[in-house]
């Protein structure tokens, strides 16, 4: 797609040109995000690891609250993955959301396969 609108960004109109070059560098942007940004989550013995533009969060288990948050908006229905480690109303902790498109998978068998590594439970 990135491919096609920087392709097109050549052949078209000056107008066009600069509407298809900033389309094709957007699509082309998220694509390297994706593929340098991959894997966004794992896990092991020590907790899980979350993956981000800056670098890596590492989270224990200890306190690790995993559950499947699912919102609804404009008639759209979308399942998150919430990984919280608030410990109360003074602890900010660390939240972190990851989609579908972000772990690869259904939110649903990642937060049951995170909760069976979980030495804790």
């Amino acid at each position: 797609m990135g491919i096609a609108l920087a392709l097109g960004a050549v052949v078209l109109d000056p107008a066009g040109r600069l509407l298809a070059a900033c389309a094709a560098v957007l699509v082309l942007g998220l694509v390297a995000r994706d593929l340098l940004g991959r894997p966004r989550l794992s896990a092991g013995p020590d907790g899980v690891q979350v993956r981000t533009l800056t670098g890596r969060r590492s989270l224990g288990w200890a306190g690790l609250r995993i559950q499947v948050r699912v919102t609804r908006r404009l008639g759209m229905s979308s399942r998150l993955l919430e990984l919280d480690t608030a410990t109360g109303p003074d602890d900010a902790g660390v939240l972190v959301l990851l989609g579908r498109r972000d772990l690869g998978a259904d939110p649903d068998d990642v937060a049951r396969a995170l909760r069976d590594l979980d030495p804790g439970r």
